[in-house]
């Protein structure tokens, strides 16, 4: 009974032969003794019937068939009566005449039941994993990452890159995250790390001279999980020698247009717009903004300059910005969905939302009556007409940029703005290339400390770090940040300089990245890299808001696997054997 067909390959071409199928029973109906089962792989579905004159032995085998059961069947092809005919499916012409029938395992009862997306709640799907990815969905979810992770493969190796496998136990050195930490039972007391990404060995890749390296690396970052976030991750990870920034998004560019097309059927338009951080911030709100729709925030500071609202007027004059965003057709807003958005502004540092509405008339309600001098000027300046709304926000830049680009995404979705399977890349570059910390009261690197500065503000870095721009640059689609990169510190004077500005001791370079530095000593090329997030890729291509969804086993929001049951307790032999003591809050303590 070993299959001859799969399920989703027979067609009318097929009429009269014989075939055997092996699959899950996904649907039975029982029409007056007449067999009808819907047969399941993950190549399609086919009817199967056993007719009333059937053997009385399998008819009795198909009366007992349930949900799921594993099953092999062998039949002859036939043409389904035209009445019978199902467009929908790609076998819907045709129809197995059972012969023969066996059961190769049974189904306990379903946790729930598997179609094309279960509604289940995310652990039980999580729980029956293996069961979650029969369903159609994610079987074409998980397609489309293998699919799209050939043309990654197959792309880069057209033009010249080599893939390269580095280390999954390395050396821990800070990299943003915390490490999770693996016990050398070999060297008690030391540890190794999990990378967060090969970052440092790639770079030493180029010192070797392999100028055009990648690999889709598995990577670890021990961070609470989020809907685009995991503990375990992977990205596509490259790095090239002798680049410019513009070299890298050539490469990255083309990159993506294959896969696109290759797995979904788009052209991409490329190049992808350029956009600074700055820029991104004040019409967006967001250096990950989603730009397949418009709605840009405006400068407000003008009309509140002139304005008898006092509120604006005082942040104005301690330096301070106000941001206004347009909401077309938002006139109907009740006061209780205004609040809502107010809310979503507060999250971000808001103090507050203020708001406007467009009549035929002028502006009225909120804090129309402050600005009833200049309500045309208004109106003509950001393009309002009669039932739009207008909010705004003052605060410090920053504050007023983010929180009403956190009310922009809101109204996004919903005013359902964005069109359905468009996908739209955006560069974001000229980031600032220092943070200030003011916890610490120090500047710490905004990307991370391998990034080269851009050559204009060398002379000056010391001097005003805070104004300093680094050669370094974001790929965004549909306001998901899909990739980070930069081109790399080659020289090492250059990098002593950064770790002065960040406050890290030569000591401590040298502890932490001292096989790196090392390395550097022996004439490094100039080099500069990206890592796009495969996960996250899979999940914008596939058009869910969770890489949960494009994953096949992953962690749940709080970083358990409730199928394995991971993380779990381990023996006292195995923790001897490390030379680990677990000192435990003491109602953790109690099972071990």
């Amino acid at each position: 009974m070993k299959r001859t067909a799969t399920c989703g390959e027979l067609s009318k071409e097929w009429t009269g032969r014989e075939v055997t199928l092996n699959g899950w029973v996904h649907r039975i109906r029982d029409h007056g003794g007449i067999h009808f089962i819907s047969l399941r792989d993950r190549y399609g579905v086919t009817q199967i019937v056993i007719d009333e004159n059937a053997q009385e032995a399998l008819r009795q085998k198909a009366s007992e068939l349930k949900r799921e059961f594993c099953v092999a069947v062998r039949g002859v092809v036939r043409e389904r009566p035209a009445e019978m005919v199902n467009p929908d499916m790609s076998t819907g012409d045709i129809e197995v005449q059972t012969k023969e029938l066996e059961v190769l395992s049974s189904c306990d009862p379903l946790p729930f039941h598997i179609d094309e997306k279960s509604d289940a709640k995310e652990d039980l799907r999580l729980s029956y994993r293996y069961l979650d990815l029969r369903s159609f969905s994610m079987q074409r979810k998980i397609k489309l990452r293998t699919d799209a992770t050939f043309a990654v493969r197959e792309y880069l190796k057209k033009f010249g890159f080599m893939e390269i496998e580095t280390p999954n136990l390395i050396k821990s050195t800070p990299e943003g995250a915390r490490d999770f930490l693996v016990p050398s039972r070999i060297h008690p007391g030391k540890f190794y790390a999990l990378p967060q990404s090969p970052q440092l060995f790639k770079q030493i890749l180029m010192v070797s001279g392999f100028d055009r390296y990648f690999q889709i690396a598995h990577c670890f970052r021990d961070e609470d999980a989020r809907g685009d976030r995991q503990l375990e991750h992977t990205q596509i990870d490259m790095e090239m020698s002798f680049v410019s920034k513009e070299d890298v998004f050539e490469v990255v560019e083309g990159m993506m247009s294959h896969v696109f097309k290759q797995t979904l059927d788009v052209d991409l338009e490329t190049p992808f717009p350029r956009i600074t951080y700055h820029d991104a911030m004040n019409l967006y709100g967001s250096d990950k903004p989603d730009l397949r729709f418009d709605l840009a925030m405006q400068d407000f500071a003008s009309f509140a300059e002139r304005s008898d609202f006092n509120a604006f007027k005082s942040v104005l004059q301690d330096g301070g910005a106000v941001k206004a965003l347009l909401a077309p057709g938002c006139g109907n807003y009740s006061r209780k969905r205004i609040n809502q958005l107010e809310e979503e502004a507060k999250i971000y540092g808001a103090k507050g939302l203020a708001w406007m509405k467009v009549t035929e008339h002028g502006l009225d309600g909120g804090v129309a009556k402050f600005f009833s001098a200049q309500a045309q000027e208004i109106i003509d300046s950001l393009g309002a007409e009669a039932g739009d709304l207008i909010l705004a926000v003052a605060d410090r830049w920053e504050t007023a940029c983010t929180s009403l680009g956190a009310v922009r995404s809101r109204l996004g979705k919903e005013l359902e703005l964005a069109t359905p399977g468009t996908f739209r890349f955006a560069w974001i570059v000229d980031f600032p290339l220092f943070e200030w910390d003011e916890e610490d009261g120090r500047w710490e690197a905004a990307h991370h400390m391998f990034t080269m500065p851009q050559e204009q503000y060398l002379e000056r870095l010391e001097e005003d770090p805070g104004s300093v721009k680094g050669d370094l640059y974001d790929l965004v689609c549909n306001g998901y940040e899909l990739a980070s990169g930069s081109i790399r510190i080659h020289d090492p004077e250059i990098q002593k300089r950064i770790f002065n500005i960040v406050g890290f001791s030569e000591e401590e370079a040298q502890r932490r990245f001292g096989f790196l530095l090392k390395a550097f000593r022996y004439g490094p090329p100039p080099h500069g890299g990206i890592a796009p997030g495969l996960d996250r890729l899979i999940m914008i291509m596939a058009q869910e808001d969770s890489i949960k969804e494009v994953i096949p086993f992953p962690k749940n929001n709080v970083g358990v696997s409730p199928m394995d049951d991971s993380p779990s307790l381990v023996d006292e032999k195995q923790l001897k054997e490390l030379h680990i003591a677990l000192d435990l809050p003491e109602e953790e303590n109690t099972d071990q």
